[in-house]
């Protein structure tokens, strides 16, 4: 199963670079893998995920409709949009079709 999501690194502090894209499920539905990576899920206050090669913590979660998808709050850095996922997150998820072409929320 696949998904496009909100993925977040949590290594340098509250707010790190963050992307939407489109995500595998494991059949157990504990482990996520995004662009050859494994994450795990993990219970913390900053974290649900780790990846597994480097232990480093990750904020994995469905996209919002109104955008406002970081677990503290609005930062001021852009947050990616993959391209294979950039038309139908904007169609789908934000309803603005009309913002179809651009990469970042």
């Amino acid at each position: 199963m696949t998904r496009i999501m909100y993925i977040e690194s949590k290594a340098g502090s509250l707010q790190g670079p963050a992307r939407i894209g489109r995500v595998t499920f494991s059949r157990s539905g504990r482990s996520v893998f995004y662009q050859g990576n494994e994450f795990l899920r993990v219970t913390g206050f900053k974290a649900n995920y780790i990846e597994v090669g480097t232990t480093e913590p990750f904020w994995i979660s469905g996209p919002k409709r109104n955008g406002l998808d970081r677990l503290y709050g609005p930062s001021g850095l852009p947050v990616e949009i993959d391209d294979d996922v950039r038309e139908e997150y904007w169609r789908e998820i934000r309803n603005k079709p009309e913002l179809a072409l651009r990469k970042r929320t």
